[in-house]
């Protein structure tokens, strides 16, 4: 594989690095976490923390929804310290709506760790990085290079759309990973975090998923998809597997005093920890509904959602009643904005009638 990806990098431009950087000292965004260029060059370093924070957040997600997210948690955890010493279900009410949530047990475990295991301070080097919980191969680089500048390549999904255009890879990037971190790699300068971001920005700003700005991109003079007359025409859509189906119901439980009968899911798999209502197993074929308590059940139509790897389709179903079930508690209906719900069921909660 190696010498395959090193035989085809001398048949390809290089990435021009300076004009990179020297396009990022003028247009470089401003984002809460990060340390402009300008400053960076008077000596004002990163924060690992805020990086390292932004980083996980920003895991299929984009920064607007981020900004208010990243917010929030540096109000509250200002610190590594800080955010080590919550409780896990602080840190899952407020990571909700932010979806993939063992992103979030993964950083409270990995907050844990660099207080109980490094006395509060990041390792420095991407190798080390990448032994705590929730740090893989992107994010310890990313990390590594922008608050150390160590001179590894970081390629996130943005940068692997430019690399693609720039080279135009006849090929899905997923069957070229290996050439495009070793182009990147190849380039890396000194300024590496710079470098690393503003890779990032280019593909966030000039090189998008569907728009090429590229009489404004520093990498145009060498850009083989420019050359073509279509850059859009990369990356190379990978062949979609069907998304399969799956159904179940959820059922909401309304006390005559205001509340909502919640409870937490289990430790392990899709969701888990996070609080919702009552529901079904989901199941690929749709079943009736098996009520957990008898009562007058009405119907209150249904929700769906689709997850990374299913569709989900799940019928709500609203009882009047006091009596709860073995495990969970009563929410007061005010304020269930104050639960660890994923947006699963907030929307099954809408559907119900209730602002969560």
């Amino acid at each position: 594989m190696a010498q395959t990806v090193r035989a085809q990098q001398t048949q390809t431009p290089a990435i021009d690095a300076a004009a990179v950087l020297a396009w990022y000292d003028r247009h470089a965004r401003d984002l809460p976490w990060r340390v402009s260029p300008t400053d960076r060059a008077r000596g004002q370093a990163p924060n690992p923390y805020f990086v390292w924070l932004s980083e996980i957040m920003l895991q299929q997600t984009t920064i607007a929804a981020v900004r208010k997210y990243f917010a929030a948690f540096t109000a509250l955890w200002p610190t590594v310290h800080d955010l080590a010493a919550a409780p896990l279900d602080d840190v899952l009410v407020q990571w909700a709506g932010l979806g993939y949530y063992a992103r979030a047990r993964n950083l409270h475990a990995c907050a844990v760790a660099v207080v109980e295991h490094h006395g509060g301070v990041f390792p420095k080097s991407a190798a080390q990085l990448r032994e705590l919980p929730g740090i893989g191969d992107y994010t310890s680089a990313a990390i590594a290079a922008i608050c150390q500048d160590e001179p590894v390549a970081v390629v996130d999904g943005n940068v692997d759309r430019v690399v693609a255009r720039y080279l135009a890879l006849e090929k899905p990037v997923r069957e070229e990973k290996p050439l495009v971190r070793a182009t990147v790699q190849a380039v890396v300068p000194q300024r590496a975090g710079d470098f690393a971001q503003a890779m990032m920005d280019i593909g966030a700003t000039i090189c998008a998923p569907r728009r090429a700005n590229c009489l404004v991109c520093p990498l145009e003079a060498g850009c083989l998809g420019r050359r073509t007359g279509n850059p859009l025409a990369f990356p190379v859509p990978p062949v979609k597997a069907p998304r399969p189906n799956r159904y179940g119901h959820a059922f909401v439980i309304r006390h005559p005093q205001g509340k909502v009968f919640v409870r937490q899911r289990g430790p392990k798999g899709l969701l888990a920890k996070m609080t919702e209502v009552p529901g079904s197993d989901w199941t690929d074929a749709s079943e009736p509904a098996a009520f957990p308590i008898a009562g007058d059940w009405e119907p209150a139509g249904a929700i769906e959602h689709t997850f990374t790897h299913f569709h989900l389709t799940l019928s709500v179903w609203v009882l009047n009643a006091d009596a709860p079930l073995d495990e969970g508690w009563w929410s007061d209906e005010t304020r269930l904005s104050d639960e660890a719900l994923p947006s699963l069921f907030r929307k099954v909660l809408s559907r119900a009638g209730l602002q969560a």
